[in-house]
C-alpha cells in the first residue's frame, strides 16, 4: 500500500493528539462527523470515501471511559461496512485495563470484555501504549502493537542535564518494577523500589523503602499511570523524608481522577512529568504538570503498521 491509500481519522476523546499524528504521517485528518441523536445516542457518518484503504482510528478509551469506547466501537464499525480493507484501532490509554483478572468471587474480567467488542466490531489491529498489564494482548484474536513511552520520557530527563550519578530511578510500589527496570539502563542502573502495602482498591499506604540510598539524589519515580495519586505521591513524600535531593515523577498517562489533582499539588515533586495519551484540561492540571507528546512515536508506528515493517525495532534498547 502507498501513503496514500492510508487514512487517519479521529474520535472526540484526543483530536489534539490525532491531529499531530497525521502531521507527522504527512496526511490530513480524514472528514468524519460525530454527533449526538436527540435521545443520546451517537450518530457517525463517514464524510469520504474509503472503500479498500487503510484505516486508522486515533481514539484513547480515557474518562468519560464508556463514550469513548462506544464512540470507538460506533466507528469501527461505520469502516467496515463502508468496506475499509483494514482497519486498525490507535488506543493510546486503553481503559479498563486495571480489571484484567478475577481477583475475587464474582467480578467480571472486563478487560477481556473490551477486548472481544473492539474485535467483533470488526477491528482488524490495535496500536496501543504502556497497557497497565502488558498480558492485556493475549485477550486479542488480533495482533496487538503494544508501544512504549520511555524513549519519550527518558529524552526529557536526559535533558536536564542531571549526573547519572546523582540519579535514583524509584518504583512506586512492588506493581511497577518490571515497568521501571526498563529505565534503567538509561539512567546508570541504580534502584529503590516502595514497599507499599494496599488497604483497598482505591487507598493505599507506603510501608519503607528499599533498594539504593536516595540520600542526596535525584529520585526519578515511573508508573505507567497516575490515577488518583496516592501510590506516587506517597512514594514523593517517603523518597523525599529518605533525602533525596529532587524528586521528579514521570507517567505515561494522566488519569488524574479523585484527589489526585490536590495529592500531586502537595507532593514534593519539582515536576509531574505525563504525555498527551490523555487531554488535560485546566481544571485538572498542576501546576507543575509538563506534558510531552507520544505524537511521533504513534506516527512511526503507524507508518511502519502501514508499510508492512517492525514496529518492535523502535524499542529495540527498551527490550
Amino acid at each position: 500500500m502507498s501513503i496514500h491509500e492510508m487514512k487517519i481519522f479521529s474520535g472526540r476523546a484526543n483530536p489534539e493528539l490525532a491531529q499531530k499524528v497525521a502531521d507527522y504521517v504527512g496526511l490530513p485528518l480524514g472528514r468524519i462527523s460525530l454527533g449526538r441523536f436527540p435521545d443520546g445516542e451517537i450518530s457517525c457518518k463517514i464524510e469520504e470515501d474509503v472503500r479498500g484503504r487503510d484505516i486508522f482510528i486515533v481514539q484513547p478509551t480515557c474518562p468519560p471511559v464508556n463514550e469513548n469506547l462506544m464512540e470507538l466501537l460506533i466507528m469501527i464499525d461505520s469502516f467496515k461496512r463502508a468496506s475499509a480493507e483494514r482497519i486498525t484501532a490507535v488506543i493510546p490509554y486503553f481503559g479498563y485495563a486495571r480489571q484484567d483478572r478475577k481477583d475475587e468471587g464474582r467480578v467480571p474480567i472486563t478487560a477481556k470484555l473490551v477486548a472481544n467488542l473492539i474485535t467483533r466490531a470488526g477491528a482488524d489491529r490495535v496500536l496501543t501504549m504502556d497497557l497497565h498489564a502488558p498480558q492485556l494482548q493475549g485477550f486479542f484474536d488480533i495482533p496487538v502493537d503494544h508501544l512504549y513511552a520511555a524513549p519519550v520520557l527518558d529524552s526529557y530527563f536526559l535533558s536536564l542535564g542531571i549526573p547519572l550519578e546523582d540519579i535514583v530511578v524509584v518504583s512506586p510500589d512492588e506493581g511497577a518494577i518490571k515497568r521501571t527496570l526498563i529505565h534503567l539502563p538509561v539512567f546508570g542502573g541504580k534502584l529503590a523500589i516502595v514497599d507499599k502495602r494496599r488497604s483497598s482498591g482505591t487507598t493505599t499506604s507506603q510501608a519503607h523503602l528499599i533498594g539504593e540510598s536516595v540520600k542526596g539524589k535525584v529520585a526519578l519515580i515511573f508508573d505507567d499511570m497516575i490515577s488518583t495519586g496516592g501510590s506516587i505521591s506517597g512514594a514523593a513524600h517517603m523518597v523525599k523524608e529518605a533525602g533525596a535531593a529532587k524528586v521528579y515523577l514521570a507517567a505515561t498517562h494522566p488519569v488524574f481522577c479523585g484527589p489526585a489533582v490536590e495529592r500531586l499539588s502537595a507532593a514534593p515533586a519539582e515536576e509531574i512529568v505525563v504525555t498527551d495519551t490523555i487531554p488535560l484540561d485546566a481544571s485538572r492540571r498542576p501546576p507543575n504538570v509538563r506534558v510531552l507528546t507520544v505524537s511521533e512515536l504513534l506516527g512511526e508506528a503507524v507508518k511502519r503498521i502501514h508499510r508492512h515493517e517492525s514496529v518492535s525495532k523502535l524499542f529495540r534498547t527498551y527490550r
